[in-house]
């Protein structure tokens, strides 16, 4: 990152120009405003000046200009005030004597507004007007009118400073106090740009630490969750809501990838067993043609029969394995939604379990109902529920060796119905219990089942998939070559 991409220098850079429009600003101000601070302290303080000057002097009689008088006026105005330009106008605001010096009078006519502006004022407040030695120029003036028997003859009209002033506020503009405060005002705003240099540092540490922390999740190619400080609730600000937004992003990011890497590994897997549990009874059953084929005329009856019959086994377990695995992937894309319906959970449980007697039977083993009968009904799909028993009590069966027992059980508890089914069979290892009701998973039942075949486990992960469409989960607690337990509940109807 370069130093002028960082954020840090990029708000540096923008206070430093703010600080400097500032500072120019401010002097621009002071220094346009001084003089005109100067002119309306000079115009209050002189107006009633020339009011003053035509109640003491008699400038214009019988229409006349008395020249003596004016003469003294100006003769007396440039001994007391030489910096005061004084103008008698007429009428119409047409000069018709000055106390100036006859080429620098630039002007033949005043504008009579601001002197009538002036002269209605009511309350204070700077009235510019023309400057007669001044082509272009407004400055402030005292005027008063000169009035004859009620009729208004004329007027006096007073440059409060004119050139001379104008000249020494410049000078004084550019004088040692002048720069004096321009520094001033200068160091009291690199101080204030400095204190506030010492505040962004402290503020950008806790942007700083994010940026570094997100900088640090991408270089670990989103394999860490994100290590950031946590502040306290009452004390955080919008970053501390950022940070803590962000860490539990990155630690979200970082379980998707885990599920991500476990779901492609299942994928491969998923790849190799469904594979194998494909070409075992393809293989068997194309071999089995075959031989049916070659060799029927030298086949007895009974043989012919008994291959038959291994064929067609074959092909149910086949078709058995492609309609769970056509099931499972509605189930996980929620294709089936449960239709549910109040049900008695007793009445579904014995008629399952009269599906499994002669399976029982037949293998030996004791199969028992422990049925509560009072139960309240409970709020399901019935035909998920009963494919849910199905699985269960088919798997029992599956892994449960001869003169075992399997128990189906259906109890009420504090405001649920709950089911079991448990067994004598095999049990499950410690550490495959939390990958047994996983997709896929392949339980290697030949280490410790001589009669169990290795398998896929779908019938377990439709189950578990089915009752959490229902709000539940299955629930294991196996021992090795002890038996197993598996169960779930559903709230039950009042």
């Amino acid at each position: 990152m370069s130093l002028f991409s960082s954020l840090y220098t990029k708000l540096v850079l923008v206070l430093f120009l703010l600080f400097v429009l500032i500072g120019a600003v401010f002097l621009t101000l002071a220094l346009y405003t001084a003089p005109m601070y100067q002119q309306e302290v000079s115009q209050q303080i002189n107006h009633d000046l020339a009011r003053y000057i035509v109640k003491e002097h008699v400038l214009i009689e019988n229409g006349e200009v008395r020249q003596d008088n004016l003469a003294e006026l100006f003769h007396n105005v440039m001994i007391i005030n030489p910096g005061l330009e004084l103008y008698l106008l007429d009428a119409d605001g047409k000069v018709i004597a000055h106390s100036m010096e006859p080429e620098r009078v630039l002007r033949k006519q005043v504008s009579l507004q601001p002197i009538e502006a002036f002269l209605a004022a009511e309350t204070p407040g700077l009235i510019m007007g023309d400057d007669p030695a001044n082509s272009s120029r407004q400055y402030s003036f005292s005027a008063a009118p000169i009035e004859v028997d009620g009729m208004r003859q004329g007027y006096i009209y007073a440059i409060l400073g004119g050139e001379k002033i104008s000249n020494i506020t410049h000078v004084l503009q550019r004088s040692l106090i002048m720069r004096w405060s321009s520094a001033a005002v200068i160091m009291a705003l690199l101080f204030a740009f400095i204190a506030a240099l010492i505040l962004f540092f402290f503020l950008m540490r806790k942007l700083r630490g994010l940026s570094q922390a997100m900088q640090q999740f991408k270089d670990r190619d989103f394999n860490e969750p994100a290590e950031l400080p946590e502040a306290p609730r009452h004390a955080m600000d919008e970053i501390d809501s950022m940070a803590t937004t962000f860490r539990e992003m990155s630690q979200r990011i970082h379980q998707q990838l885990l599920h991500l890497q476990e779901t492609e590994a299942m994928r491969r897997e998923l790849v190799a067993n469904v594979s194998h549990d494909l070409r075992t009874p393809l293989s068997s059953l194309s071999g089995f043609l075959e031989t049916l084929q070659i060799k029927s005329a030298s086949l007895s009856e009974s043989e012919k029969q008994a291959y038959l019959k291994i064929a067609y086994d074959n092909t149910r377990r086949l078709s058995s394995l492609v309609e769970e695995l056509f099931e499972l992937a509605k189930l996980d894309a929620n294709e089936v939604k449960p239709q549910q319906e109040r049900f008695s959970m007793a009445e579904l449980a014995f008629d399952v379990a009269h599906k499994f007697y002669l399976r029982a039977r037949d293998k030996r083993i004791n199969f028992e109902l422990e049925i509560d009968e009072t139960l309240p009904l409970v709020m399901a799909d019935v035909g998920m529920i009963e494919r849910v028993l199905d699985n269960l009590i088919d798997n029992s069966l599956k892994h449960t060796p001869g003169k075992g027992q399997v128990r189906l059980q259906v109890s009420g508890c504090d405001g649920a119905v709950q089911v079991a089914v448990s067994d004598t069979g095999f049990g499950i290892a410690e550490e495959e219990i939390p990958f047994i009701l996983k997709r896929f998973y392949r339980n290697n039942g030949s280490a410790h089942n001589s009669e169990a075949q290795p398998g896929l486990g779908l019938g377990l992960a439709i189950a578990s998939r089915i009752v959490e469409m229902h709000g539940s989960h299955l629930s294991v607690a196996s021992v090795l070559h002890q038996g197993t337990t598996i169960g779930f509940s559903l709230p039950a109807q009042a």
